[in-house]
């Protein structure tokens, strides 16, 4: 039997897919001759990083009826992440998403998901709201207010949740998905209302903000309605300020990067695992770039995402 829904640590909402990553480092796509297959997209990673470190976790999200959509059905039970809100969609398949690698801080990102994804074919009248509204963290992504019928059932999701628990935006500014960025701000100031917990690099939060200065994005999204600003500002560290005044700057984990794509979902899903113990903020944010230095150091994303004692081994090590 499926545990029931009330028992979900957390529940993320957004995207899914295919993520076929080439086997040689440093080569251009057109000559790259072998790739892996891995399951991706934000929403799927951050479900599967906070199983992996123990938490129960679901993703609400739709797939291609297609073999690809099969595959991620078989992955997400795989990392222990339950897919009972993983539906299919008949007419789009599921995407795909190439890179190309040039460590350490070049990984161009090419996006297979038109004419359109099945992931942003989710509809209000087939949420679970009473899953939404029970789960202790609820993690929503930008890309799933880029268009509709999505858009409608992440705003409606957010205003059942009532900032329930911890409500999570991650800002997950792709501008590829938008016409332009002032198309984008008015959905995430709204859903900004709506969370608790704010989680975006400095481009993110320049679109959800209009501000760049780490310090003022922090204070900008506090002000825009959370409690918990995470401003992640790569070689510089992450910085987090809470409403009550707390604040944790703490630098990034040093690695040989192989891979940096699926850093900020580790980072994510283990954020997430530091809120639900009741961390203290510079604690979880240590532990949260440790995890994503360990991702960042390996070739896939979703596979790839680190145990308890991984991240805590890196963590004592400095």
């Amino acid at each position: 039997m499926p545990e029931p829904a009330e028992h979900f640590d957390l529940i993320t909402m957004g995207r899914i897919g295919v993520d076929l990553y080439p086997l040689q480092t440093g080569v251009p796509l057109p000559q790259v001759e072998s790739f892996g297959k891995f399951l991706g997209g934000s929403a799927a990673n951050v479900a599967v990083a906070a199983a992996r470190l123990g938490r129960d976790t679901a993703v609400i999200t739709r797939t291609g009826n297609d073999p690809f959509g099969t595959y991620l059905h078989q992955q997400l039970k795989e990392f222990g992440v339950d897919d009972r809100f993983v539906t299919p969609v008949d007419a789009y398949p599921t995407p795909i998403t190439f890179c190309e690698i040039f460590p350490p801080d070049d990984f161009p990102l090419y996006f297979y998901r038109r004419p359109k994804a099945p992931d942003l074919e989710i509809h209000t009248d087939e949420l679970d709201f009473f899953a939404i509204r029970s789960a202790r963290i609820f993690w929503i992504t930008g890309t799933g207010l880029s268009e509709e019928p999505s858009r409608s059932a992440t705003l409606a999701a957010l205003k059942a949740r009532d900032k329930a628990g911890i409500t999570v935006f991650d800002l997950d500014w792709r501008p590829m998905f938008w016409h332009d960025p002032d198309t984008a701000r008015p959905y995430y100031r709204e859903a900004l209302r709506h969370a608790t917990v704010a989680v975006g690099n400095l481009d993110e939060c320049e679109i959800a903000t209009g501000v760049r200065e780490p310090r003022a994005c922090a204070e900008a999204l506090l002000e825009a309605g959370v409690e918990l600003a995470v401003v992640k500002q790569g070689p510089k560290g992450v910085l987090a300020v809470h409403r009550d005044g707390t604040t944790a700057e703490v630098p990034p984990v040093p690695v040989e990067v192989v891979n940096g794509l699926g850093a900020g979902d580790a980072f994510g899903g283990s954020l997430c695992h530091g809120l639900l113990a009741g961390w203290p903020l510079e604690k979880t944010m240590r532990y949260a770039n440790a995890a994503g230095a360990l991702v960042a150091s390996r070739l896939a994303c979703s596979s790839a995402m680190p145990t308890e004692s991984e991240v805590a081994d890196l963590v004592a090590r400095g």
